[in-house]
């Protein structure tokens, strides 16, 4: 049985590992395993603030300013991004999600894009990007699948925060938090008319629009 002390001599060299660690990754072949390399580093960088017409944002980049991985190495990054939609509804954030990941994204030949939402009353989804009638016409359809009314006619129990928020938890449910999108030769794998929609699901007056919606987002692949 460990003692207290040999416990604690065991995981100290844990405690102090540096903020960028090298561990192993490995394929599986008929031949058996081959290992390689990658770099896993924690949030290091100072997050940056930047703001478009209809949405004000922040970004912190998980990785520190670093050389480009080799040609076929697994790499692994992960950004969390700050947006402020200025409204309840549904809202355009593609070029928010493209401007954190760019520099990384550019670096990975084949993989995967993978963004979570930190919030029980927001939603991401993937939708129409040129007409914005979409997003007001999504809006509205998610207001008559699940009507405020049902705080007023004894269908909802929890209405102590108004009449939009425990509708506001049932259309994120529906919508859902997570979003998984292909890389492809260092670029989202997007069809033409998709965009990545942020769904604020809370008023302006209450706790909702004009609250800081944080998404995480990790990318992993093949450089």
């Amino acid at each position: 049985m460990l003692t207290h002390r040999s416990a604690i001599a065991r995981l100290l060299p844990l405690l102090l590992l540096p903020a960028s660690i090298t561990t192993t990754a490995f394929v599986s072949g008929p031949t058996g395993r081959s290992y390689l390399p990658y770099v896993a580093a924690a949030d290091t960088a100072p997050p940056t603030s930047r703001s478009s017409s209809c949405l004000s944002s922040s970004s912190s980049s998980a990785m520190p300013k670093k050389e480009a991985p080799a040609p076929g190495m697994p790499v692994w990054y992960q950004h969390e991004i700050s947006i402020t939609a200025p409204s309840r509804g549904c809202h355009l954030v593609t070029g928010e999600v493209q401007k954190a990941i760019g520099s990384d994204l550019s670096g990975i030949k084949i993989g995967l894009c993978n963004l979570f939402i930190q919030h029980t009353s927001a939603s991401l989804t993937i939708n129409e990007n040129a007409d914005p009638d979409v997003r007001r016409d999504m809006e509205e359809a998610l207001n008559k699948i699940v009507p405020a009314s049902w705080n007023r006619d004894g269908t909802f129990r929890h209405t102590m925060e108004g009449d939009d928020d425990m509708p506001g938890h049932v259309k994120s449910s529906l919508m859902g938090p997570s979003l998984t999108i292909p890389i492809r030769n260092g670029r989202l794998a997007l069809g033409t008319w998709q965009g990545i929609y942020l769904n604020e699901h809370r008023d302006q007056g209450g706790w909702g629009g004009g609250h800081t919606r944080r998404i995480v987002i990790t990318l992993q692949g093949q450089a």
